[in-house]
């Protein structure tokens, strides 16, 4: 890897607490994971990237869907915990997605799935050229991130157009808090790398909560019900 993930320590360390609370956790399990699943299309029969791939919790779904996953992640030990989820039914390689996917060839996926991954790539262009060179005409993109208005808000940044390298803590997977460093950028520079890139968008979402959700955490169930936490896309190569 050419250059060091930003969010590569950070991953490593974290790995095993997320991997433990990732189907329970509401901000993931009840409400990206539903928003991001509804936009992909019949997986069955069909070969997917899942890009940024964690500890395999969108390889399995893809996999009992009846799909061919190859996977990736900057991450090795999220990488050893997909293959130990999904019982090695699945290709896994330890990737940056900020540098070419060279080992995987032209036009042989029907689908790629980002989610919450492009947070942690500065240059979308290049990772998006590499996502339209991997996929077959007319093949999707389905991207999950951190909403443009969430993070600037929350980060309280004074720099709304300038892509930013911002550091927040997390503290939901239990543990040592976490220092996440992650790229703050505007609505602009989240739609126009599709668009330059040679994808066409057809859906977004700014996802709500659901039920789930607010049973299992209602004080937030609140907050996402007045404002949006992440937004989801779906792009179909142009």
């Amino acid at each position: 890897m050419p250059d060091r993930p930003i969010a590569l320590d950070a991953y490593n360390d974290l790995a095993a607490s997320y991997a433990a609370r990732v189907d329970t956790k509401p901000h993931n399990a009840y409400y990206e994971r539903p928003a991001t699943l509804s936009l992909l299309p019949d997986v069955n029969g069909k070969r997917v990237l899942d890009a940024g791939c964690g500890p395999g919790v969108y390889s399995e779904w893809l996999l009992d869907r009846g799909a061919t996953v190859v996977a990736v992640d900057a991450s090795a030990r999220m990488v050893e915990l997909a293959k130990e989820r999904t019982f090695g039914r699945a290709t896994f390689h330890r990737a940056d997605l900020a540098a070419p996917l060279s080992f995987l060839d032209t036009s042989t996926f029907d689908l790629v799935v980002a989610p919450l991954v492009m947070e942690y790539v500065r240059d979308w262009r290049a990772t998006f050229r590499e996502f339209h060179r991997l996929l077959t005409p007319c093949g999707h993109l389905v991207v999950s991130v951190t909403h443009p208005f969430f993070d600037f808000t929350y980060f309280q940044s004074e720099l709304y157009f300038e892509t930013e390298l911002v550091v927040s803590e997390w503290r939901g997977f239990g543990g040592t808090p976490i220092r996440m460093p992650s790229y703050r950028r505007s609505l602009e520079e989240t739609l126009n790398p599709f668009f330059d890139t040679g994808f066409r968008v057809e859906r977004l979402l700014e996802p709500k909560p659901t039920k789930q959700f607010q049973d299992a955490d209602p004080r937030h169930f609140e907050e996402l019900s007045r404002q949006p936490c992440f937004l989801c896309i779906r792009a179909v190569k142009a």
